[in-house]
C-alpha cells in the first residue's frame, strides 16, 4: 500500500510546485494599488507658459520622500526643487525653477502606496512647443527584478509559515492533544515559527531597496533600513517580531508541560477507540483544564495580533471602512490558518503519528468541525472583502484582481468538496472499527465459555478419579511432590542461566529488545497502513492539502495585485480627463483623438492618442501617445499616420512621426491642403506580425 501512495505522492508535489511557481511569475509586482488618475499639466499637453509647479493626483494617499516626483528638462536635467507637497486629499506637488524655457520635460515619479505597494511611472508635457529630449525613464519599477522577487517570495513563506504555526498549534490543542508529543507535529509547528521569523527578517531587510532603488545592494544600507522603521509597514514588520519572541515562549509550553500533562491519564491507544478521548486523559483534572484554557487564550492572542501586524499596512487598512475591515481581515486571517495549517498538521500525524499513538476518529471528527466553521468565517469575511475591493459585478471579469478572485473561490469550492470525501472515509473508518470491536468482544466471550466447559469437564474427571481411601493416592500425591521438585529445580537452574547470560550480555540484549520493538512497530504500522479505509482518508486528506497549498499562492498573488475598486476608478478618470482634454483641445482649435487597439498578440493592447494642432489647413503639429491598458506610457516598434479626406478624394496622406520618448511620437510639419470632415488613421505595429489600424473621423478647419 505504501509503494502506491508513493508516486502519487511524489507526483502531486511536483504538480504543486508546477502551478505555485506559475502563479508566482504570474504576479506582477508593478501592477499599483495606487494609481495616477491626472495630473496638471497634463499627460502630452503643451502650455503657453512655464507652470510653477507639477502636481500629481492619485486614487488614494501615498507616501513621497525627497525623490519621489522628479521633473527633467529636454537635457536630462532637474528643475525641480523643494520636496514634495500635499495640499489636499490625495494631490502632491512639487515646485519648479523660475524661467523655463521652451521644450519637452519629463515627469518621473515614484512613490508608496498606503497599502505598501511602490507605484512609479512617467509622462511628458511641453512648454510652448515639442522638443526632442535626451531623457530615458526606465519602465523598470523599483519591485521589478531580483529584489522584487525577493519580496514576493518572502511574502509567500510569511503567509505559509504563519498558516502552518497558528494551524498546526490548534489542532493539537483543539482535536488531538497527543500531538504535542509527536515528533512530526512538533517540527512542522517549529518550522513554521522558524519559516515566518525568517521571511520576517528578510522582508525588514528588503523593505527599503523594494521601494526606492530596487538595487541588491541596498537591502544592506543601514540608512535605508531606518527610513524604513519609521514607516506603517516597518512597524507592522517589527511588531511581528516582537510576536513571534512570545510565540517562541508558546511552543515552548505546548510541547513542554502540555505535553507532559497529556501523559497522565488514559492509554494512548485509547485515541482510536470509542470513548473518544484520543489519549488526552483525564480532561477532568483542574491542573490540565487551567494549561489548556491559559494555552488557547494565549495563542489566540498572539496568532490574532500576528494576522493584525497584515491587516495594519496592506489592504484592510486603506479604502472604505478601513475601521471594520482590518478586525474582519484579521478573522479572515485566523480561519485560512486554523483551516490549512491544521489540514497540514492532519496530513502530517496521518503519515508520519507514532504507530502506539495513532489518529483516530475522533480527531478527525473534531477538526472536521473546526475546518466547517473556518469555511463559514471565511464565507462570510470574504464576502465583505470582496464588496469592499471590487465595488461592482463588472470588476470580476474586467479586471485582474476580480479573475483572480473567481480562481480563488474555485479552489475553495474544489476543497470543500474534497473535505466531503474526507468525512464519508472518516465514517467508514469509524463503522470499520465498530465492528472491528464487535468482532473482538464476540470473539472473547466464545474464549471465556470454552475455558468454563473445559474447567467443568477437569472438574467431573477429578471427581470420577477420586476413591475415599487406600495408597493410591498418595503414592500419586508423592509422585506429584517428586514431579514437582524435579520441575521447581530445572526451572531454578534455567532462571539463573538466563541470569548469567543477561549478566555476561547485557548490550545484546538490549539490542535485542530494540530489533524486536522496532519489529514489532513496523508489523503494526504495515496493518495499520493495510486498512482501505485510513488509506482513503490519507488520499483525500493529501489532494484537499495539495489543493490549499495552491490557494495560499493565489491568496498571495491578490495581495500583490490592485484592487478592482482602485482599478476601475483610475480607468474612468483617465477615460474623463482624456474627454476633457478632448474638448479643450478642440475649443481651442486643436483636436484630440483617443483610440484604443488591439493587434491580438502579447501585450497587444493598449489606447493611442493623436493631438493635431492646430488643426487648420496648413501647417500642423501632431503629437502621438501610445498607452498600455494600465495607463503607463509603452513604447512601440512602430506608429504610423495616414490622413483622409473622403468628400474631396484626397489621401491617404501618410504621416511617419519622429520617436521622442516612451510613448510619444511627434512630426511638426503636417500640411493639411484643406478643411474638411478628415479621417485620421492610425497603425500600430506591436511585433513582427502583430498590428493593427484604428480610425476616427475629426473636423479640421
Amino acid at each position: 500500500m505504501t509503494q502506491t501512495i508513493a508516486p502519487r505522492v511524489r507526483t502531486l508535489v511536483l504538480l504543486i510546485l508546477a502551478v505555485t511557481g506559475a502563479l508566482l511569475a504570474g504576479a506582477a509586482p508593478a501592477s499599483a494599488h495606487a494609481a495616477l488618475t491626472g495630473s496638471d499639466p497634463a499627460q502630452g499637453a503643451v502650455v503657453d507658459t512655464a507652470p510653477s509647479q507639477v502636481s500629481l493626483t492619485f486614487s488614494e494617499p501615498v507616501a513621497v520622500g525627497d525623490d519621489s516626483v522628479r521633473v527633467l528638462d529636454p537635457k536630462g536635467e532637474r528643475v525641480d526643487k523643494g520636496d514634495p507637497a500635499n495640499p489636499s486629499g490625495t494631490t502632491y506637488s512639487v515646485p519648479l525653477v523660475s524661467g523655463l524655457p521652451d521644450g519637452t520635460y519629463t515627469v518621473a515619479y515614484q512613490v508608496v502606496s498606503a497599502d505598501s505597494h511602490p507605484v512609479a511611472g512617467a509622462f511628458t508635457f511641453s512648454i510652448g512647443a515639442p522638443s526632442e529630449t535626451t531623457v530615458s525613464v526606465s519602465a523598470q519599477g523599483s519591485d521589478d527584478g531580483l529584489v522584487g522577487w525577493l519580496y514576493g517570495f518572502g511574502r509567500y513563506v510569511s503567509y505559509a509559515g504563519f498558516v502552518v504555526l497558528a494551524g498546526g498549534a490548534a489542532f493539537v490543542l483543539a482535536c488531538w492533544a497527543p500531538g504535542a508529543r509527536a515528533r512530526a507535529v512538533q517540527r512542522l509547528v517549529v518550522s513554521g515559527w522558524l519559516a515566518l521569523t525568517a521571511a520576517t527578517l528578510g522582508l525588514l531587510m528588503l523593505r527599503g531597496s523594494y521601494t526606492t532603488s530596487g538595487k541588491i545592494g541596498d537591502v544592506f544600507d543601514l540608512e535605508l533600513l531606518g527610513d524604513v522603521l519609521q514607516t506603517k509597514t516597518g512597524a507592522a514588520l517589527v511588531s511581528r517580531l516582537l510576536l513571534l519572541a512570545a510565540a517562541a515562549l508558546f511552543i515552548a509550553v505546548l510541547f513542554g508541560a502540555y505535553a507532559r500533562t497529556a501523559d497522565g491519564g488514559a492509554p494512548d491507544h485509547a485515541a482510536e477507540g470509542d470513548g473518544g478521548s484520543d489519549g488526552e486523559g483525564d480532561g477532568g483534572e483542574p491542573d490540565k483544564r487551567d494549561l489548556t484554557f491559559g494555552l488557547a487564550l494565549g495563542g489566540t492572542v498572539v496568532a490574532a495580533g500576528l494576522a493584525a501586524s497584515w491587516a495594519m499596512s496592506e489592504h484592510a487598512s486603506q479604502g472604505l471602512q478601513a475601521g471594520v475591515a482590518m478586525p474582519v481581515d484579521v478573522v479572515h486571517l485566523l480561519a485560512v490558518a486554523a483551516w490549512l495549517g491544521g489540514l497540514a498538521a492532519l496530513l502530517v500525524a496521518l503519515h508520519r503519528a507514532p504507530v502506539e499513538t495513532p489518529v483516530g476518529r475522533d480527531a478527525v471528527r473534531r477538526f472536521s468541525r473546526l475546518a466547517f466553521g473556518s469555511v463559514v468565517a471565511l464565507a462570510v469575511t470574504g464576502v465583505y472583502q470582496s464588496w469592499r475591493q471590487l465595488g461592482s459585478w463588472s470588476a470580476f471579469t474586467d479586471t485582474r484582481y476580480g479573475q483572480l478572485l473567481l480562481v480563488k473561490i474555485a479552489l475553495v469550492a474544489v476543497m470543500v468538496a474534497v473535505a466531503f470525501l474526507s468525512r464519508r472515509w472518516t465514517q467508514r473508518l469509524a463503522d470499520a472499527r465498530v465492528s472491528v470491536a464487535t468482532e473482538e468482544a464476540a470473539r472473547s466471550e466464545e474464549t471465556e465459555r470454552a475455558e468454563e466447559t473445559e474447567r467443568a469437564e477437569e472438574a467431573e474427571r477429578a471427581e470420577e478419579e477420586k476413591q475415599p481411601a487406600g495408597t493410591a493416592p498418595a503414592e500419586a500425591s508423592g509422585t506429584s511432590a517428586v514431579s514437582e521438585a524435579v520441575e521447581a529445580a530445572e526451572a531454578l537452574r534455567a532462571s539463573d542461566a538466563e541470569k548469567a547470560e543477561a549478566g555476561h550480555d547485557s548490550v545484546r540484549a538490549a539490542q535485542l529488545a530494540r530489533q524486536r520493538a522496532a519489529t514489532e512497530a513496523a508489523r503494526q504500522k504495515r496493518l495499520r497502513d493495510a486498512d482501505p479505509n485510513r488509506f482513503g482518508l490519507r488520499r483525500s486528506v493529501l489532494a484537499e492539502a495539495g489543493v490549499a497549498v495552491v490557494l495560499l499562492a493565489v491568496t498571495t498573488v491578490l495581495t500583490q495585485t490592485e484592487p478592482g475598486r482602485t482599478e476601475q476608478d483610475a480607468k474612468a478618470a483617465a477615460a474623463s480627463s482624456s474627454s476633457s482634454a478632448s474638448t479643450t483641445g478642440q475649443g481651442s482649435g486643436a483636436v484630440s483623438l483617443t483610440m484604443p487597439f488591439d493587434t491580438g498578440g502579447t501585450n497587444g493592447k493598449g489606447v493611442v492618442s493623436v493631438d493635431l494642432d492646430p488643426a487648420q489647413a496648413g501647417d500642423n503639429a501632431l503629437h502621438v501617445y501610445v498607452e498600455g491598458p494600465d495607463g503607463t506610457p509603452v513604447d512601440v516598434p512602430e506608429v504610423k499616420i495616414a490622413l483622409t479626406l473622403a468628400a474631396q478624394d484626397i489621401g491617404p496622406l501618410p504621416v511617419t512621426p519622429d520617436h521622442i520618448t516612451t510613448g510619444h511620437w511627434s512630426a511638426s510639419t503636417v500640411q493639411i491642403p484643406m478643411a474638411g470632415d478628415w479621417k485620421v488613421e492610425v497603425t500600430v505595429r506591436t511585433s513582427d506580425i502583430d498590428q493593427v489600424t484604428v480610425s476616427k473621423n475629426a473636423q479640421i478647419g
